[in-house]
Parts: C-alpha cells; sequence; structure tokens
C-alpha cells in the first residue's frame, strides 16, 4: 500500500509538473491523479460507514454521500478548471446537499427517522469528504513532497504506537473507546513521527528541523484522535472493524482514519510554516 501510494503522488507530480518543484505552478492543473485516488477511496469508505450506521438502525443515502463526498473531496481541484470560486463551490454544494437529502429521504423511507437519516448521511459526507479535500489542498497549494511528509508522519505514529504499545504498553490510553491503546503507545507514536517529520524536514526542506521537531509528535498525537473517532464509531455499532477488505487492518475507514481528521490541521500548520 505504501510502494502504490508513493507510486501515485510521484505520478500525479511527474504529469502535472510538480515534482521539478516543491509548489505548485498556479497556471496548471495539479493533483489530477491524486484527485482520482482520493475520490475512488471514498466509494469503499461511504459503504463501510453505511453498514456501521445500518447497525445501528440509520440510514445513509449512498447515491447522495458518495456523489457529495467526492465533490467535497475533490472541491479544490475543479477551480484550476472552471476558475469558479472556491467560497462559492463549497457554499453551493454545502446548501445543495442539504436540500437534497430530505427529497431522498421522502422518496425512499418517507417520514420515517428523518433526522437521524439526513443527519447520519450529512455527517458520513462532511467527514469523508469535506476532511480529504483538506488532503487534496495541501497536494495542490503546496506540493507532493508536503502531502508524502503529512501522511507519513501520521501513518509512522501509527506503526510506532501499534509496535511500542505491544511491546510494553501497560497504561491505557482510552479504555472506554480503545481498550489497545497505551501511553507508552502514544509515546512510539510521537518518537516514529518526529524521526519520520525531521527526515523530510533536512532532505526535502519543508521545513526547519526544530518546526519538524514539533510537527512529528502533534500530529502524531492528532493522528490518534482521528483513530480514536473512528473507535468511538466501531464501538458504538459494536464493530472490531469498518471491513474486510485490507487484511490485516480491516477496511478503508481503518486506514484513512487518522490522516482524515489530521489533514485541515496539517493545512493550518503548513500555511503558517515560515
Amino acid at each position: 500500500m505504501t510502494a502504490f501510494f508513493v507510486a501515485v503522488v510521484i505520478f500525479d507530480g511527474w504529469i502535472d509538473g510538480a515534482l521539478t518543484s516543491s509548489v505548485a505552478d498556479d497556471n496548471a492543473i495539479q493533483g489530477t491523479a491524486f484527485c482520482l485516488l482520493v475520490a475512488l477511496l471514498a466509494i469503499p469508505a461511504q459503504i463501510e460507514l453505511s453498514r456501521l450506521a445500518a447497525a445501528k438502525g440509520l440510514k445513509i443515502f449512498l447515491p447522495v454521500s458518495i456523489i457529495a463526498s467526492i465533490l467535497f473531496a475533490t472541491a479544490r481541484y475543479w477551480p484550476q478548471l472552471i476558475g469558479f470560486p472556491l467560497e462559492t463551490y463549497l457554499l453551493s454544494l454545502s446548501a445543495f446537499a442539504l436540500l437534497v437529502l430530505p427529497l431522498y429521504q421522502y422518496a425512499s423511507y418517507g417520514t420515517s427517522a428523518v433526522l437521524a437519516n439526513c443527519g447520519a448521511t450529512y455527517f458520513s459526507i462532511a467527514y469523508l469528504g469535506l476532511l480529504s479535500s483538506f488532503c487534496v489542498t495541501i497536494r495542490i497549494e503546496f506540493g507532493f513532497w508536503h502531502l508524502l511528509m503529512f501522511v507519513f508522519v501520521v501513518k509512522s505514529a501509527d506503526i510506532g504506537a501499534y509496535a511500542i504499545g505491544t511491546l510494553l504498553g501497560k497504561h491505557r490510553f482510552s479504555p472506554k473507546i480503545s481498550p489497545g491503546k497505551s501511553w507508552e503507545g502514544m509515546g512510539g507514536a510521537m518518537a516514529a513521527a518526529a524521526l519520520v517529520a525531521i527526515g523530510f524536514a533536512l532532505s526535502c526542506g519543508i521545513m526547519p528541523w526544530w518546526l519538524a521537531m514539533i510537527f512529528g509528535p502533534c500530529f502524531a498525537f492528532i493522528g490518534q484522535m482521528g483513530d480514536l473517532v473512528e473507535s468511538m464509531i466501531k464501538r458504538d455499532a459494536g464493530q472490531k472493524d469498518s471491513g474486510q477488505k485490507v487484511p490485516g487492518f480491516g477496511g478503508v475507514l481503518d486506514i484513512i482514519d487518522s490522516p482524515l481528521v489530521a489533514a485541515p490541521f496539517a493545512y493550518l500548520f503548513f500555511l503558517c510554516c515560515p
């Protein structure tokens, strides 16, 4: 999965010319291949989330949620093609999605559980669509090296948390939500993320090494919080994993949960980074 992701991001940078620059050319169409990857991941992720919702008697309107999630996730891409202001695009899409939900509810399920179903669907759109749009925005506005740094820092934290938590974990971090997480694992996550962040900072010049020492642990913690968000949903639904598509991991949601929540914070960090 790591090799495939890196290959897609590098190919994405190659086809739009960003491979030779850390900052995207404003006159070029950036992020096409990566947007396609994000759009494709939204489909199984929405299906998995709908199954978790169904375990609690909630209905997520998949035709609406999948289309809206893809349109939200790729929001930063389309202004490059049509010159439409991003703010207008997002406001219009938010309004239309909200208006379509009660119409779909009435046509398919009548007046039963309107707020529950529409609320669950809109949450799924914001969770998978709006949050992932920040990944696309990072790619387009800052370049593929920033995207790789962000994703590798967050996922290396997952690896560090699992490795150290399995070997040394004794003090539970969140026993009610995820009993397997420990403070020792959190320490491993921060250490692994710091090393990866410093490696990117020194080799790619994205930020000073001392700032990378802050970036790594901070996003290790935020990523673990993102994992807890999905764990809350799974625990409420009585499920261990979101799916069985990825052996050893579970579902697509189990892989993208930590970068999803961390992406908005990473965008703000890069935006303010000296």
